[in-house]
This record gives structure tokens, sequence and C-alpha cells, in this order.
């Protein structure tokens, strides 16, 4: 026996990206990145285009998107300690290392040599690296694009808990923007009908 598909790939992945448009541009502020889905969709084909392949992907997604929003919070806190003007920061005389790049270098390092490390104590990082890895850059894309501020529009946030609602914003933004990719690999294999046939003598 062999697997043969009703609908062929080429139909089945137009199809998809049709079906996924409206998520990234009929929300109006709740858009969401539809690269980040796009992403997580290539590596659902990538571990095999499987139901099973959910089972490391969601979990090792989830886990790299929450290590690194940890990190992003505390690069926030490292920030608003050094800009309290009563704290001595040194002074190195370049323009560009201001208290907002030393929060950043610092809480980065750290976090990430944590985050990195903290990879051998978890099982599904490791069967599912690529996943964790993806949740890690699509958090880092949202936040460096800024492609959570819309969500914002309509929040009466105070100025002292904005830059940790911007960070926790992002988080969400790129967890559910990978978890819609993993449910369009999921959607693209479906559709395709796979059937078992007897194979040609």
């Amino acid at each position: 026996m062999e697997t043969k598909n009703t609908i062929p790939l080429w139909l089945a992945v137009a199809i998809t990206v049709v079906v996924a448009l409206p998520f990234g541009i009929w929300l109006d502020k709740l858009n969401l990145p539809l690269w980040a889905a796009f992403i997580v969709w290539a590596e659902y084909f990538a571990l095999g285009a499987k139901p099973d392949a959910l089972k490391t992907m969601v979990p090792a997604y989830t886990l790299g998107v929450i290590g690194v929003t940890l990190i992003g919070l505390l690069y926030q806190v490292i920030d608003k300690i050094l800009s309290n003007p009563t704290n001595v920061v040194l002074d190195f005389g370049l323009q560009k290392l201001t208290n907002d790049n030393v929060a950043l270098f610092v809480s980065f390092f750290v976090g990430f040599c944590i985050l990195i490390y903290a990879m051998k104590y978890l099982p599904v990082t490791q069967t599912g690296s690529l996943p964790f890895f993806n949740g890690i850059t699509m958090f880092l894309a949202c936040y460096f694009t800024g492609t959570f501020l819309g969500w914002f529009k309509d929040f009466n946030i105070g100025a002292d808990m904005l830059p940790y609602a911007i960070v926790i914003f992002c988080g969400i933004t790129a967890f559910i923007g990978g978890m819609l990719g993993a449910a369009l690999g999921w959607f693209n294999v479906v559709i395709m009908f796979p059937r078992e046939v007897e194979k040609a003598a």
C-alpha cells in the first residue's frame, strides 16, 4: 500500500494560504503576524506533517515563547533600575551605549545563557529544538518589528506598566501566531485527503 493525495499539494497550499489571510487582514487591531504562522506551518512539514508532530511542536514552541518573554521582562526590570536617576551608571564615553542598551545586552546575555542551558532538562526542547528556537525567534521578530502594537489602541495602560505590557502582549502575539501556524499545517494535510491505495505492479 502507498499513500496518495486526493487534492494535490500545490492546490492544498493555495487554499490554506487563502484561509490564513483573514487572520492577518480582517481583525483590525487583533491582526496576527502571518509570517510567524507561515514559518510554523513550514515547521509542521519539516517535522513529518503528521498530527503526532503537534505533540512536540506545541509544547516546545510554547516554552520558547515563554522563556524569551521572561527575558524581555528581565530587560524591562534592569532598564528601570539603570534609568533611576539616583543610580550611578558608568559613562563609557560611547554615545550608543545608553542605559537601555546596557539593560538589553545584560538581560539577553544572562537570560539566553539560562534558557539554552535549561534545554538539557526539558526533553521536549531537545526533540523539538526547531519549534523551541522558532518560539524564541517569533517573539524577537514581533518585538523588534512592533507587530503587536495594534493591541494597544483601546487599552489604558499606565506609563510605568507599559513596557511590561508590551513584552507580554508581544509574547501573546507570537504564541497565537505560532498556534495558527500549527493549525494551518494540520489543515493543509487534512484537505489533501490522503488515502491508501495499492502500489502499482
